[in-house]
């Protein structure tokens, strides 16, 4: 299968985030599955009209495209003329091309949470009126349209997240060129299920704190970040802390909240990001699927119990009061 890769509005940090993909040789790896990638802005030795002659032969079907991979918001203004973003070396706005190469290819995938629903780049007044490939926000439409279908009847697959990470995207492609992806592996947002049915919060190493609700009160302390730092780990879409960034972290993991960057929205959550808004002294952002009462009280529960341990760990930066042994030979 073919795949051209498109930068338009971002920062470029999915690609940055690819490169780190635990097999190293991501266009090996690729290319073993039955994928060679045709050009990608920043890792291909292809520029000027040698480029230029692949992409419009892949806009007007010449040369077959398999997947389209665009990352970074589409750029729509001014007045809906997409010369905000102009490709260089064509005269045509970025907004065209992706539509040009969006009606060739076999399948379309977002690559980020800017190309899914807008993202970053759309934050604030959004001057440039930028969107996401299928949606604005929250809402299905975007730059394609909400009908917008690929030949198999899949829509846009939105591998969100602020960068994306590497094996996502890998899997998301591969999966792709194995036949092996159907509608009922996209979830309500058209995120792949294998990740997006997952909460960050599986997995988290600050979990015990968690449950017994014993919260750090600043950043760099052990304790659960949800209470006051902004974590929004039970809400958020992602497989974080199972699949870990480079083998080894996570946003938790370093010490700082999750921002649910795989959701529609994040980029505005109307508070700063390390800071947990509450009414009555009770977060407002708790677990999506709990009713408020109940977690309440559990939690009111759980902090009656805390173990000495876990009450004083949490507002340290490093475990200061280690696990009790237990005594050998006396029975349960």
């Amino acid at each position: 299968m073919n795949l051209l890769w498109l930068q338009s509005g971002g920062c470029g940090g999915c690609t940055m985030s690819l490169l780190c993909h635990d097999a190293g040789d991501v266009t090996g790896t690729l290319r073993a599955g039955g994928i060679e990638l045709l050009w990608h802005p920043s890792l291909s030795e292809q520029t000027g009209a040698e480029a230029l002659e692949l992409l419009e032969a892949c806009a007007e079907g010449r040369h077959a495209l398999d997947i389209l991979c665009i990352e970074g918001a589409l750029l729509r203004g001014p007045a809906g003329s997409g010369r905000f973003h102009m490709l260089a070396g064509t005269g045509r706005p970025m907004i065209d091309w992706a539509r040009r190469l969006a009606a060739r290819a076999r399948h379309v995938v977002a690559v980020g949470s800017c190309a899914a629903f807008g993202g970053m780049t759309s934050s604030g007044a959004n001057p440039t009126d930028a969107c996401g490939l299928q949606y604005d926000g929250e809402q299905a439409g975007g730059l394609l349209g909400a009908d917008w279908r690929a030949p198999d009847g899949l829509p846009v697959i939105n591998v969100a997240g602020c960068p994306t990470h590497p094996g996502w995207v890998v899997e998301t492609l591969l999966g792709l060129a194995a036949g092996a992806f159907t509608a009922a592996e996209l979830d309500v947002l058209g995120r792949p299920r294998f990740y997006a049915d997952k909460l960050v919060h599986h997995g988290c190493s600050r979990n015990e704190f968690y449950e017994f609700k014993a919260s750090a009160a600043e950043l760099s302390q052990l304790g659960c970040l949800m209470e006051n730092l902004g974590c929004k780990g039970t809400q958020a879409h992602a497989d974080c802390n199972t699949r870990l960034w480079n083998g080894a972290g996570s946003c938790p993991e370093g010490g700082f909240a999750c921002i649910a960057c795989t959701a529609p929205g994040f980029e505005e959550p109307g508070h700063p990001f390390h800071q947990t808004p509450k009414l009555a002294g009770i977060p407002i952002g708790l677990p999506a699927d709990m009713p408020k009462a109940w977690f309440v009280a559990l939690a009111a529960l759980s902090k009656s119990a805390t173990p000495r341990r876990v009450r004083e760990n949490a507002h340290a930066d490093h475990p200061v009061v280690p696990p009790a042994v237990p005594r050998s030979g006396g029975g349960h």
